[in-house]
């Protein structure tokens, strides 16, 4: 339980737009160092490629030892990744790791930006990335990060000099952030941005660099460090009760759909960061040199002359002791001509005057979400709880004209009440991330909006201003409008508060397979946003598919209520593919959105639009067997999948299988990663292998080299060594190198054309040695590569077989890949053929 509060009060010190909609709440020493941090006018930038690869020990070291406003640029969303804890793929799960990000942020003290770089996948050369990224584009996004954050010192969590040794992405971090170091303050650089920002010259520009640069720790110690800060983020902060190490190690954990949760350590630890460009520090300060005052700016010394006596005299027995000199400091600092600096600042001072008075704003509406042209109702709550005289003059719902003026003094610790209601704008945006608004291309999100990009996440719909006159001066309090709620099983709750469209629908299979040309039932769900919808749906399909009947009335009394109605979807005869749309129409408009929900314990909800929509292919396909078992590795769509070409798929779990329990099934199939996530198939290979003994089918598909335990060397019966290998390029060409082989000739004859279409990558973590039992059956290689033929073999073992599989089903089935799915019908009737035949012998 101690660790609990621990964890708290590290949470409610660091506030940022992804937790807007929690209050905050500092306690003294919390206060204390909000204080000193609005003391120092230095920044820092730290720049990688993916959520997960910053560093977060140097962030919080900077943010709360150096106390300097510290933001990680990170050049994607992670939409490429794999997720661990839910079934959000592609640009859903760019939105959870987006969100995790900013979690991380929450608990190590950084800010957050992003340009519009699509995560498209693992890239082997800077060259490719830059390419697919659109690269003038990209660089343009970090030079307007660079003019808008305006950081004094900048860190590169990558090495630009090293391409081709590390992800793509990675080195392209690095290399764009050098250019636009160069280029940031070049006026003919970018000039249309110009007109929102300014030219900015940082100081300096690191590379975070380690002893893994070198190839061990014994290497880097021989290594010249004249050129490098050394800094130990080891440090200790007592008004936060935890080290630098605990806080960057929270931050870290909140990555939890890549697995990166982990313990908290303490104790000494250096980080090193070379000198790249720029004037070398001394006595390992990044900011030597930089003026970090309140003279840094014209007419700040007057503000700093009274915040650091106020952080000098700092009263943590009654921090409401400083508001008047707090008060005082803000008049002067909305003096200050630099606009960068006094808006920051004044922000900072106000969240500090705010917890020193122990002032409560919020502005809740009663309903989680709503709709353009409903009422909208906004509880307000407002309490003082201190004693100085403070005033309440009047709230503003920002974006709708409504207001109250209540001019009323807010009584010591006396809780005052208040509604407000507004119909919602007919033109107002729907809810969900900016940078899913338009289609994008395979490397660049679609961003028109040049103040939007890089900013972590859509701004609030409605804001609600509390003018407060404090100490006689006017000053006032911005709150995003949310909803604040309770479950009798979590307590307090706040989400944001959504504006939806009045109806979504949603086919929930993405894909749908015609194995033959059967008629297939296909169900739209229908989700009301408001109460009384009424309206008719129809399915846009494509030319050559037959769907009846061709419209649907419905209707729907409650708000978020969700009914089916069910359309018979005809194929053609010969192979083809397509999307089919459902649109609603109510009155003279018509509708085609699916709403998308997100919501784990560790980030606040998040609803997404997206085009509601699923791909039907119609593919002539042959298969073998009838009962799949399936063991779950890190979460994958595959069972679904094969239950689209007709297989009946069971879920198993390993820690229940004893022998012979497998036997009643045509073949085994063990999910995405399993050996390195699921602990208990270490106790289950003997029963596994005995299964294909005896005449099963065992499918393995890609699991990540090197992170599992030593009991799981024996994955395969016989000797495999996985490796790194990979095939990036989803167009790479392949060569059948078993051409008589079973897995390429029944029941689907498998050709080149097969493969045809993929997505994303050919595989990853292919085996690079296995034993003389294991036929290799495809070759493939990215351009400049040798030959990699380990993505798919097999062997025979006892009356069965096992097979040993990198290429990405994951990815290809979902997406409704043809080729694939024959392949895989292939590998799961794998010695069907022989039987056939001998049973044709015996006739």
């Amino acid at each position: 339980m101690k660790y609990f509060w621990v964890f708290f009060s590290i949470a409610s010190l660091f506030s940022t737009n992804s937790f807007a909609q929690k209050p905050d709440k500092f306690t003294s020493a919390e206060l204390f160092h909000e204080v000193q941090k609005l003391n120092f006018l230095g920044t820092a930038l730290y720049v990688a490629a993916h959520p997960d690869d910053e560093n977060t020990s140097l962030i919080s070291y900077l943010a709360n030892h150096e106390k300097a406003r510290t933001v990680y640029l990170s050049m994607t969303r992670g939409d490429g990744g794999q997720n661990l804890i839910g079934p959000e793929l592609r640009e859903l799960l760019g939105v959870l790791r987006t969100q995790e990000l900013l979690a991380a942020r929450h608990m190590d003290g950084g800010e957050q930006r992003f340009t519009r770089a699509n995560d498209f996948g693992f890239s082997k050369h800077p060259n490719e990335t830059l390419k697919i990224w659109d690269k003038e584009k990209v660089l343009g996004d970090v030079v307007w990060a660079i003019r808008n954050i305006k950081p004094d010192v900048i860190i590169n969590r990558f090495n630009h000099r090293t391409p081709g040794s590390t992800h793509g992405h990675h080195t392209s971090s690095a290399i764009l952030s050098m250019e636009a170091f160069d280029l940031a303050n070049d006026p003919t650089v970018y000039a249309d941005q110009l007109e929102m920002v300014s030219p900015w010259q940082p100081k300096r520009i690191f590379y975070n660099t380690s002893w893994w640069q070198y190839g061990s720790q014994e290497a880097f110690e021989k290594v010249d460090k004249s050129g490098m800060v050394r800094l130990d983020v080891g440090t200790y902060y007592p008004e936060l009760g935890l080290s630098n190490n605990e806080i960057a190690a929270l931050a870290r954990s909140q990555h939890l759909c890549q697995g990166f949760g982990r313990l908290t350590d303490r104790g000494s630890s250096n980080e090193y960061i070379e000198l790249l460009k720029g004037d070398m520090p001394k006595n390992n300060d990044v900011f030597e040199g930089i003026n970090t005052t309140w003279s840094r700016v014209q007419g700040g010394k007057a503000v700093g002359d009274i915040l650091y006596k106020v952080e000098e005299n700092f009263d943590f027995q009654n921090p409401s002791k400083h508001i008047p000199e707090l008060v005082k400091a803000y008049q002067l600092l909305q003096k200050v001509e630099d606009e960068h600096w006094r808006t920051l600042k004044s922000e900072e001072l106000k969240k500090i005057i705010l917890a020193s008075a122990g002032l409560y704003l919020e502005a809740s509406s009663a309903s989680s979400s709503t709709t353009p042209g409903s009422k909208a109702t906004i509880n307000i709550e407002t309490i003082n709880r201190t004693a100085p005289n403070i005033v309440l003059k009047e709230i503003d719902i920002v974006g709708v004209d409504v207001k109250l003026t209540p001019n009323k003094v807010l009584g010591n610790n006396q809780r005052e009440n208040f509604e407000l209601s507004f119909t919602v704008p007919q033109d107002i945006s729907f809810t969900s991330p900016y940078w899913l608004d338009e289609p994008g291309t395979l490397g660049t999100y679609t961003v028109n909006d040049q103040s939007l990009i890089g900013k972590p996440e859509t701004p609030s719909a409605f804001k609600a201003v509390f003018t407060l006159i404090i100490d006689g001066v006017e000053i006032p309090f911005e709150k995003s409008v949310v909803h604040r709620y309770s479950k009798p099983d979590k307590g307090e709750l706040y989400e944001p508060f959504a504006i939806l469209p009045e109806v979504t629908s949603k086919i929930d299979e993405k894909v749908l397979i015609f194995a033959n040309a059967d008629t297939k039932e296909v169900q739209v769900k229908i989700r009301a946003g408001k109460n009384d919808v009424s309206g008719s749906v129809e399915l846009n399909h494509p030319s050559g598919w037959v769907v009846s009947p061709s419209s649907i009335p419905f209707s729907i009394a409650q708000k978020s209520e969700e009914i089916s109605v069910t359309f018979n979807v005809t194929p053609p005869n010969t192979e083809s593919e397509g999307k089919i749309e459902p649109k609603i129409t109510l009155g003279n408009k018509v509708y085609g959105k699916e709403l998308v929900e997100i919501n784990y314990d560790h980030i606040p909800k998040q609803s997404v639009l997206l085009p509601s929509e699923a791909k039907v292919v119609r593919m002539d396909i042959k298969k073998s067997g009838e009962h799949i078992a399936y063991i779950m590795g890190a979460g994958d769509m595959v069972p679904e999948s094969l239950e689209q070409i007709g297989y009946q798929v069971h879920i198993v779990d390993p820690n229940d299988i004893q022998n012979g329990d497998l036997d009643k099934y045509d073949a085994v199939v063990v999910g995405i990663r399993a050996y390195n996530v699921v602990d208990a198939l270490k106790f289950k290979q003997a029963v596994l292998f005995d299964y294909v003994e005896k005449g099963g089918t065992m499918i393995v598909q890609y699991n990540t080299a090197g992170r599992w335990a030593s009991q799981f060397k024996n994955i395969a019966p016989y000797e495999v060594t996985l490796s790194r290998d990979r095939v990036t390029d989803e167009n790479a060409e392949v060569e059948i190198l078993a051409p008589n082989n079973s897995l390429v000739n029944f029941p689907n004859a498998i050709t080149e054309k097969d493969f045809d279409g993929w997505v994303q990558e050919r595989g990853l973590y292919f085996p690079s040695k296995w034993s003389g039992e294991f036929t290799p059956i495809l070759s493939m290689k990215d351009e400049g590569e040798t030959e990699k033929q380990g993505s798919l073999i097999v062997a025979p073992y006892g009356e069965g077989h096992y097979i040993y599989t990198g290429l990405s089903f994951f990815r290809e089935l979902p997406v409704g890949v043809s080729g694939a799915y024959k392949l895989f019908a292939n590998m799961l009737s794998v010695g069907k053929d022989e039987v056939k035949k001998d049973s044709n012998v015996k006739g």
